[in-house]
Parts: C-alpha cells; structure tokens; sequence
C-alpha cells in the first residue's frame, strides 16, 4: 500500500513508478563495489509463481482461514499493531495529533475489512522451541531476548491479506483476486525465489544457496524476520535461515535519518566525496551492531587520518618507499631474528588471521577491522622503535632484513585481510608488494607462507596510498 500511494502521488502508474524506483538502488549497489547473484524485484514472474505455491501449501495444510480483521494499520511500516501498541501522538510542527505506532512513530490508521489469517498462534511453542535450540539465531543477543519476549507474550493469528479494492499493487491470493497477498509474506519468499523454490531437488534442496547462512537486516523489521519468517517456514517444514544479524541504525545529528524532515545523507554525494573504499571502511568500522551510530563527516575523516592515512598509508611509505634496504631479498631470506621483541611480534602476526576469522564468525566485522588496525598500529611502533635506517653497517644486515620482513608480512596479511573492507585500494597495496593474483585468498593470510613477493608490478606511485583528506566542499 505504501508504495500505491507513492506512485499515486507522484501521478504514475505503480508498475512504472517501479519500474523507476529500483535504478537507483541498483545503481547504488554498483558505486559502492556491491556484487550481487540476483537482484530481486517481487514482481518478477518467477517471484510470483513461489509466493502462490507458497500461499497454496499453506492453505492446503489448514495454515489459512479467513475472518473479518479489524485494528490499527500502518501504511509506512506495512503492518497492524495491537491496541497495546499504539498511542496518541503529538506532530510538534503542526500541533496535528494522531494515532502512531509506540515501537516506531509511524503513523497509523484504523481498518476493518474480510481477509485471510494464518494461524501464528499455534506455532508460539514450535518457535520458543527452535530460539532455545539455537541461542545464536538472532544476532546479537539482545534482540533474541527481546524476540522470545515478544513470542512468549503470546502471539496471535496474522493477517496475510489485503482487500485488492484497497491494495490493487502485488500478487493475488490464488483462486481468489478480491484479496492480494500481505506484502511481508510476499517479500520473505524472496529468499527462496531464487534458491529455485519450489523445484529444489529432494535431498539437494540447499544446492542453490538456501537455507541461507545468514541473513542480515536492520533492527526496524526484527519481528518480520525472526517472528513471522521462522513460522512461516515451519508451518511448511522448510529450513530455517542459520543465523540472522540485526544491525541497528545511523543517526544524523543524534536525530533518526528520515526522508519525510530532510534529515538523511545522500551516499553517491558521500561516495564521490570520500571515495568508495572509504566509505566502505567507515561504515564498517563504526556502524552499530547493538547501538545506533552518529553519523558525521567529520568523524568520517577522523577515522581516515587516524587509521588509513597515518595509520597504514604511513607504513606502507616507510617500508616500500624507503631505499635503505632490499625489499626482493629480505623476502627471499624470511628470516626473523631470535631476538624476543622481534619474536613476540611474529606470534602477533602468526595469530591476527585467526583472531579476525573469530571475529567475523561472531559476526562482528567492526571488531574484525579493529584488530587489523590495531596490527598496524602495533607495526609502526615496533618500526620506530626497531629504526631499520640506522642499520647501515654490513654486519647489520641480519638484523635489518628480520625488522623489514616483520613489516613486509604485516602489511601484506592486513592487505589480504582489509580486502572485503577496501578491494579497490587493497589490490592496489597487494600490487605495490607483488603478490600474486592467487596468493591473495584468506589462506595466504599467514606469516611466511608467501616467498615470492617482493617486486612490484608496476613502479610504485608517487602519490600516497592514502592521500590527505579534508573537510572541505
């Protein structure tokens, strides 16, 4: 419904105002070096096909029945509240008061119509069942508590449809086209659309990727995912997605981001500002998994001097610009002294890889980007303390070639290591090294394992890796 009402605004039809609304996603995605195996719009014919089969198995197994619905509906979220989930709201600007929603503001309308419920209310202890059996399934734990809650408080039966006199945009309930499909259970199935459901062979049913590993969504839409989606699927036996990471929000001026007051930030302006790589990095690094996050270009460009900029563009230049030493046979030889500073900073490497695969599985990547800072950093210390410019003489030469190579190996596993992070200035860094195209797996990320980089593929740029970054514009 809220997407009729946007295309009836803007004066369009829905499927052109559609056909429209997507591009700049798609677009987005591209700019921001996002790779996708599909990209997914529900009215795509083969979408529609498993939402029907869907709905079909459901009301076959006796999940479906219809009675007359009545409460309050938002529009802007795309669901019904209970009683005890709505309160009058006060429009500061305006002085208009209005019925909202108390978990999200957005504004709600009374609706009594006829549609089809499915019966959620039988499934309360299936679902309480599967949240004990899998403590880790909602991420992080927080939400899995407010999530068993919420089901432990007593679910009620969900409506699944709309009157299509009122909601005219989506798929009709088969063999009934007075009533159009509920947009959530509708957009759920996207997730099983292009595993090929329903024609999944049996016994090979997670060949085309489901269930999913992970699935990764914002806190706003938890009961959708972890509520709803679950018991539809259980309803049907399905597979359950793994694991779902419910990130929280970026705040703007310590206010939510929202289109309708103006108070967002546009990403291809911040992209073309900051550079991809870079935003990449900040968001990962800062954005909240549990907490909201602030977002502000100044911290932007914090974040890009301190680490990037100072932090790895610093190191980079120290090791491979410097012309003091051989870079090709301090590779070659691999050798690391016995000395026990020089000892203890070759475990740090030696066990950085696994510390940051741990961290990724929590999953947390903000953790997993800040101990590879953290190496860094260590790493410029240890070459200032260590100062490989003063050995000069010929009997330095060990001890020269063992502090080069500790810096060689901890740029190289934080290069391999920050390419989820930065791909485009991480094989720029890989490239400055000479490692090969196919030592750059997380395999290769361990201390020694590589003997043939060393010589650059092409000559080093004079501009930095990271170059400065301002405030202005």
């Amino acid at each position: 419904m809220k997407i009729q009402r946007a295309a009836a605004k803007a004066g369009q039809d829905v499927r052109g105002f559609c056909d429209e609304s997507y591009k700049p996603f798609q677009k987005l995605a591209r700019e921001a070096n996002v790779d996708w195996d599909h990209f997914i719009r529900t009215s795509e014919p083969d979408h529609r096909f498993a939402v029907q089969h869907f709905w079909s198995m459901l009301r076959e197994r006796g999940w479906i029945y219809a009675k007359k619905h009545e409460g309050w509906y938002s529009v802007s979220d795309e669901t019904f509240y209970p009683e005890k989930g709505v309160h009058l709201a006060l429009d500061r600007a305006t002085g208009r008061k209005f019925m909202a929603s108390k978990e999200t503001g957005s504004e709600v309308e009374w609706t009594a119509e006829k549609n089809y419920h499915f019966r959620m209310s039988a499934l309360t202890e299936r679902l309480l069942a599967m949240y004990q059996g899998n403590p880790q399934f909602v991420i992080p734990g927080t939400r899995m508590r407010d999530v068993i809650q919420e089901v432990s408080a007593g679910l009620q039966d969900l409506s699944i449809s709309r009157p299509s006199d009122r909601l005219s945009w989506g798929i009709p309930v088969p063999d009934d086209e007075s009533q159009t499909i509920y947009v959530w259970l509708d957009a759920l199935i996207n997730y099983l659309t292009k595993a090929n459901y329903p024609f999944q062979i049996p016994g090979m049913e997670n060949a085309d990727g489901w269930p999913a590993d992970i699935h990764v969504i914002g806190k706003d839409i938890v009961r959708f995912h972890c509520i709803y989606w679950p018991a539809f699927l259980l309803a049907l036996d399905l597979p359950l997605p793994k694991q779902i990471l419910t990130h929280a929000h970026w705040t703007l001026g310590r206010k939510k981001m929202s289109k309708s007051t103006g108070n967002v930030v546009n990403p291809f302006f911040a992209i073309h500002r900051f550079g991809v790589d870079c935003m990449r990095y900040y968001l990962a690094l800062d954005g909240g998994i549990k907490d909201d996050a602030m977002y502000d270009n100044s911290f932007i460009i914090r974040r890009y001097n301190t680490g990037l900029k100072n932090g790895l563009g610093n190191l980079v230049s120290r090791v491979l610009r410097a012309k003091r030493w051989n870079i090709s046979r301090t590779v070659h030889r691999s050798s690391v002294s016995d000395d026990l500073y020089d000892q203890d900073f070759k475990e740090e490497l030696q066990i950085l890889p696994r510390k940051v695969a741990a961290m990724m599985e929590v999953p947390d990547p903000g953790g997993a980007l800040g101990l590879i800072l953290e190496a860094i950093q260590d790493t410029n210390s240890y070459i200032q303390s260590r100062t490989p410019w003063d050995l000069t003489e010929p009997a330095d030469e060990e001890k020269l070639d063992s502090v080069v190579f500790l810096c060689l190996e901890s740029i190289r596993i934080s290069g391999i290591l920050l390419q989820p992070f930065m791909p485009d200035k991480m094989k720029e860094l890989l490239d400055m090294l000479g490692v090969a195209d196919d030592a750059r797996l997380f395999s290769n990320a361990s201390f020694g394992s590589d003997s043939t980089y060393g010589q650059p593929w092409d000559k080093i740029p004079e501009e930095p890796l990271f170059p400065p970054l301002t405030s202005r514009y």
